[in-house]
């Protein structure tokens, strides 16, 4: 049996002698922040259960010298010593033999069970295990004498070490406040969560015994039970199962099952609210229930099945207690279900019409000035360091990308100079008026096509550029003043992935497509020496087999951990950063001739002759203020686009943002933007995607204490202004930091612009449709969509999506270009036109609904089964995934 969700796993046994016929049971994850099941908890008025870390000790010796040893743990995955390596085993899903869990219901009907049993001490909860009838005195006070006895725990970084033990091991040389002490110096105790408490289950043979003995203890209070537990916590569970050895493994396999049962978060829930015997085994059987059962010999018992990247959320297995405990019968969705249904952006505060002019706007104004001092003060973080250093290297990198194509597009008109300042400017007063902070304003691909058309017409027809540019900015602030004052950024609801992901596509395609092209000129100017030519060579150096080698390995355990621990993080925190200086240092050690990064020493205009402000008119006519306003139409109509798609990308719901979008304002800061950059003679700027996205990246909140198996967990994004504000100050300054920038290779600028194009493009659903494209269907992953719409009916919308990017492509690279703007505008008609091709279930998983069809969606293709196949989860790039029904629990 597999854990919910897990159909896609292989089962596997952790032990080679399993019975055959087993099943694997996984335990669900403990309850976290971020499950929707907490949310029904807290609606429904029940308290939330805290997470549970179960120990298992085993009897071992029989029946030479007794001791116990603890042998396993669970927290949300199973954990097994390896004694012959020393070490504990990677979290695994843990598996079940179903004879076990059959043994285990048979004895805990006819044993001890007690469900609010009031024990203070381990004393007190000994006395009341072995107050059984069939025990005569002497074997009571055995029994008693023998769970007194300290077991022997096993913790990562100092070995094997007794922890509770005989009169012999009291005289050890660890004190008992020593064994306190190194209990709360565990690491294991740093990965739990305040509040977690602990089941204990002791399983093993007595030869004394005529019979088995077991016993279910669930405590009032949970306490501490002295150094029972490898880690302090108040321990609420007591399971006993000993017996005569006749069972071989039989007592193991059932101290694990005990353990598995004890984590999965359904069984545990009932157990907390049982009143007698007959709830505690209506648990186990709803439990079985729910498990799958693998047949033998399909499947490999040797190995091991490593935990999920996401792990299923148990609010469908608990909704219907939770109803039972409040009296309700009603469904009751996960609030953010529905939202997360239909994507952030269709039933977003932010999108719902006022009437009134300007009405959004003022909205928008009125919900972040609330923020706006937390906007700052939440940036007091040393990630916001990386993200600063991580986003100043990519802006300077589109500022000089775009800006040597700007001029080679406008014959100097504007040039590197002009875009840093402008980029500064713009970027700076965008980051501190903006309703969404975290949007980087730069330079885009679409932007710089209708420039270059701009000034080939202004050329053709001997027209003054910059003058007849200015007009076509008034024009354009205009017409988005218009726009914002009309509401029109509520029209981003007919926005579905559909248009997203072939915008997305584009704008990384131009960035994958600058990136290679200016890195094989690089190669072309400054060719890769050959073998035999003066510049070759270069002398490496490797520690020998001592040195460094043995002095890591002198190193302590701990030690060790700790320094991996924080290279680790230092990596991924300044893994880009890393690379420049890298670069730099490499670049200097090996006396490479690679051009370099080119900052202007002198503040003045790239074109001679021209000023900071730009004339109205200049040689041009006076009707051509007027005649502005036709290409002024289609860039507005670009700059919507291009500002609102990512918009929308950056603030759905995946990214659990909680300071809300600003549509409307965000709008309304570029009108003016346009208007200032134009009447300063500077590039226009939007929201750049693949910068933005990079920007959302850098900024990721994950939890630091993860049970072992668990990945981190997404939090959310570190939401602030000051990180922006400050990239793009360094940016201005940059102009200045021509004596150190000059060090930076360009090409290991090109190749962070080459990364964050790929990455981008790589975070899209459409791309793994695309390699479907290539690939057999006998190697083709197990893609949730493969589940519910026919594979030629998927081939079918990629192949559509295609010809759509193709043909923006080509008419961004030809003379037709100035429709650039009605065919992103167009995207949305084709998406609407699939409707006729498609049916609502196929778009549904392909897609998402339209607004106006959304409604009329059959509840019963809104809950598919569960899947690990998507990446919709915490920590997994934002690709949408309809929401999951009830989930199929399997025993592992």
């Amino acid at each position: 049996m597999k854990p919910p969700g897990q159909e896609e796993f292989e089962a596997s046994s952790a032990h080679e002698n399993v019975p055959a016929g087993e099943l694997d049971s996984g335990p669900g994850p403990g309850p976290s922040p971020d499950d929707p099941s907490d949310i029904d908890c807290r609606e429904l008025g029940v308290p939330k259960d805290p997470l549970l870390f179960i120990q298992l000790n085993e009897l071992l010796g029989w029946p030479q010298a007794l001791e116990w040893r603890e042998t396993g743990r669970w927290v949300l995955f199973e954990e097994k010593l390896e004694v012959g390596a020393g070490r504990w085993s990677a979290p695994h899903v843990p598996m079940l033999a179903l004879p076990s869990l059959k043994k285990l219901r048979s004895l805990l009907a006819e044993g001890l069970v007690l469900l609010d049993c009031p024990a203070q001490s381990l004393l007190e909860l000994v006395e009341q295990v072995t107050r059984v009838e069939s025990l005569s005195p002497e074997l009571r006070g055995q029994l008693q004498a023998l769970l007194l006895q300290r077991p022997q725990h096993h913790i990562q970084t100092t070995g094997t070490r007794p922890c509770w033990g005989s009169p012999h091991s009291r005289k050890a040389s660890h004190s008992e406040e020593a064994l306190l002490k190194e209990q709360h110096q565990n690491p294991l105790r740093q990965k739990l969560p305040p509040g977690a408490e602990a089941g204990v289950v002791l399983v093993g043979e007595l030869g004394f015994l005529a019979q088995p003995l077991g016993a279910f203890v669930q405590l009032r209070d949970p306490v501490v039970l002295g150094p029972l537990t490898e880690v302090p916590l108040p321990s609420r569970f007591f399971c006993l199962f000993l017996g005569p050895p006749t069972l071989g493994r039989g007592y193991h396999e059932m101290g694990r099952a005990a353990a598995v049962l004890l984590s999965d978060p359904r069984f545990q829930w009932s157990v907390r609210r049982a009143s007698n015997l007959h709830d505690l085994l209506a648990a186990l059987d709803a439990f079985l229930e729910e498990a799958t059962v693998l047949p033998p010999g399909r499947w490999d018992p040797t190995t091991r099945i490593p935990p999920p990247k996401c792990i299923p959320s148990q609010h469908k297995r608990l909704s219907s207690q939770l109803r039972e405990a409040k009296g309700l019968s009603a469904p009751h969705p996960a609030p953010d279900e529905d939202r997360h249904r239909h994507g952030p952006h269709v039933s977003s505060p932010e999108l719902q019409r006022t009437g009134r002019l300007f009405g959004g706007f003022v909205q928008d104004v009125r919900r972040k000035a609330s923020w706006y001092r937390s906007d700052f003060s939440d940036a007091m973080h040393p990630q916001c360091f990386s993200a600063v250093l991580y986003i100043y290297l990519a802006t300077v990198t589109n500022a000089i990308t775009f800006g040597g194509l700007l001029g080679d597009a406008t014959d100097g008109a504007q040039g590197v100079l002009e875009n840093f300042l402008g980029t500064a400017v713009a970027g700076a007063a965008f980051c501190l008026m903006a309703g969404q902070p975290l949007t980087i304003l730069s330079s885009t691909g679409p932007v710089l096509v209708f420039e270059r058309l701009l000034f080939s017409f202004s050329r053709d027809h001997r027209l003054d550029y910059l003058p007849f540019r200015l007009w076509v900015g008034i024009w354009v602030a205009t017409f988005c003043l218009v726009l914002v004052a009309t509401e029109a950024s509520v029209l981003v609801r007919y926005f579905t992935r559909f248009t997203e992901e072939g915008f997305c596509a584009l704008i990384s395609l131009i960035f994958i497509y600058d990136a290679v092209g200016k890195m094989l000129n690089v190669t072309h100017a400054y060719p890769i020496q050959r073998p035999g030519s003066p510049a070759y060579g270069c002398l490496c150096q490797y520690p020998g087999p001592g040195g460094n080698e043995s002095q890591w390995t002198r190193t302590r355990p701990k030690d060790r951990d700790d320094i991996l621990s924080m290279v680790r993080k230092v990596l991924s925190d300044f893994s880009s950063v890393l690379a420049i200086l890298l670069g730099c240092g490499l670049d200097a050690f090996l006396g490479l001739a690679t051009p370099k990064l080119m900052v202007p020493r002198e503040f003045k205009p790239t074109l001679p002759g021209r000023g900071w402000l730009v004339s109205p008119f200049g040689a041009n006519p006076w009707w051509l203020s007027i005649a502005a306003a036709l290409p002024a139409l289609l860039l507005s109509i670009l700059i919507f686009m291009d500002q609102q798609i990512t918009a929308v990308i950056l603030n759905r719901a995946e990214y659990r943002l909680q300071k809300g979008a600003g549509f409307h304002l965000d709008l309304f800061c570029v009108a003016v933007l346009v208007l200032l950059t134009s009447v300063l003679g500077l590039p226009w700027y939007v929201s750049a995607t693949v910068i933005s996205l990079a920007h959302m990246d850098s900024l990721r909140r994950e939890s630091r204490a993860c049970a072992p198996g668990q990945p981190p967990s997404f939090l959310g994004i570190r939401e602030q202004r000051l990180t922006g504000l400050v990239v793009f100050i360094l940016t201005g300054v940059s102009v200045f930091l021509a004596p150190v920038l000059k060090f930076i290779p360009m090409p290991v600028l090109y190749g962070i612009f080459l990364y964050m194009g790929v990455a981008a493009l790589s975070s899209i659903q459409f791309m793994n449709r695309v390699q479907l494209l290539l690939m057999p269907p006998k190697y083709q992953p197990d893609l949730l969509l493969l589940r519910h719409v026919p594979l030629s009916r998927v081939h079918l919308f990629t192949a559509i999506q295609l010809v759509c990017l193709g043909l923006l492509w080509i008419i961004k690279s030809t003379p037709a270009a100035i429709i650039f703007p009605l065919m992103l505008l167009g995207l949305l008609g084709v998406r609407k036109a699939l409707e006729w091709v498609f049916s609502p279930q196929e778009l549904l998983w392909l897609d998402e609904q339209m607004p106006e069809k959304e409604r009329s969606i059959p509840e019963k293709w809104l809950e598919p089964e569960y899947s690990f196949s998507g990446s919709d989860s915490e920590d997994s790039e934002p690709m949408y995934q309809p929401k999951a029904p009830e989930i199929n629990i399997s025993v592992n």
